[in-house]
């Protein structure tokens, strides 16, 4: 059974001690202190103050403070008891010391402090890009430190902030794994399959994970009628830019006969599979001047995994035997 310490010297806790658990202590610091919080309290009950003050005040900066600090740097930057602040957060406490209010107050976070929680769209999204290329909620959570079932929560959607650390080493395990699918196996299957019917963008279409309003781009023609056939030959799930813009390229076709719509969209389907020949032949270009591959995507304008699919269809034409 662990012993509870013992309050600092100086302090009034020390000073006054508690009946039946600690006596009170006899030092000067807190002898000093002890005479400051009684002649306090008489100066206050002479000028009609109340000993006790409401609790509300201070619960509303202690629920502000704990989204940028952990209780352990609350509990030292205060100095009051941590189980006294708790019970205050958690609404349990409605009255306080004058001096604890006070105190509570005079706490403000530091410009650098790293917030408790953090917004889980980054994570959220790492999780399901790796998922997409096959690591399982499992893998992931092994890697980094934590529960499965978290991992299912945050990549449901479940979760709309998590702890600054975890946040930081899923990271890491994506920093690691982003370029790497996962090895052939059934599981690695069942979980590209999984994040597939949830439409969940691999690693390689996000520009910015971190921005909640970025959007994946599965193609390098997102939004936009080639980027809809570039999802249907690569057997992608379908993002709304794409379908929204294939129906608008539809309707500004409405007017055609089906047999002249049905040569438009032949032209549009053959278009983006030269476009791709294209940039196959672009990129290998490149590639032999030691260009690195992601390189190569960011100056032909497409995502590096639209760029390898584009070349896995298209390969090197072999010359012809003598």
């Amino acid at each position: 059974m662990t012993t509870k310490p013992l309050p600092a010297h100086g302090t009034y806790a020390r000073a006054n001690g508690c009946p039946g658990y600690r006596e009170p202590c006899k030092c000067d610091p807190c002898h000093k202190e002890l005479r400051r919080v009684r002649k306090l309290h008489n100066v206050n009950r002479q000028l009609g103050r109340p000993g006790l003050v409401d609790a509300t005040p201070a619960r509303e900066h202690l629920q502000t403070l704990l989204q940028q600090m952990t209780w352990e740097q609350i509990f030292t930057a205060s100095g009051c008891d941590s189980r006294n602040l708790q019970l205050v957060a958690d609404g349990r406490r409605t009255q306080i010391r004058r001096s604890t209010l006070t105190q509570i107050l005079a706490v403000q976070p530091a410009p650098t402090a790293r917030g408790k929680y953090v917004d889980a769209t980054g994570t959220r999204r790492r999780i399901q890009a790796l998922r997409a290329i096959g690591y399982s909620a499992k893998a992931i959570a092994k890697a980094a430190g934590s529960a499965e079932a978290r991992m299912q929560l945050i990549s449901s959607g479940a979760q709309p902030t998590v702890r600054h650390w975890l946040a930081e080493k899923i990271n890491t395990v994506f920093v690691e794994l982003h370029d790497t699918p996962a090895p052939a196996s059934c599981s690695a299957t069942m979980t590209r399959n999984h994040a597939k019917a949830q439409g969940w963008a691999p690693p390689a279409a996000w520009d910015d994970i971190d921005d909640p309003a970025a959007v994946p781009d599965w193609t390098g023609y997102c939004g936009t009628d080639r980027g809809w056939w570039t999802h249907r030959r690569q057997n992608l799930p379908m993002c709304p830019r794409c379908e929204h813009a294939h129906q608008n390229w539809l309707a500004e076709r409405a007017d055609l006969d089906p047999h002249a719509r049905s040569q438009e969209m032949f032209r549009a389907r053959a278009a983006a599979s030269q476009r791709e020949a294209e940039l196959a032949d672009d990129a290998r270009e490149l590639l032999r001047y030691g260009v690195r591959i992601e390189q190569a995507a960011e100056r032909l304008g497409v995502s590096k995994n639209h760029l390898q699919q584009a070349m896995l269809r298209h390969p090197a034409e072999q010359p012809a035997a003598a």
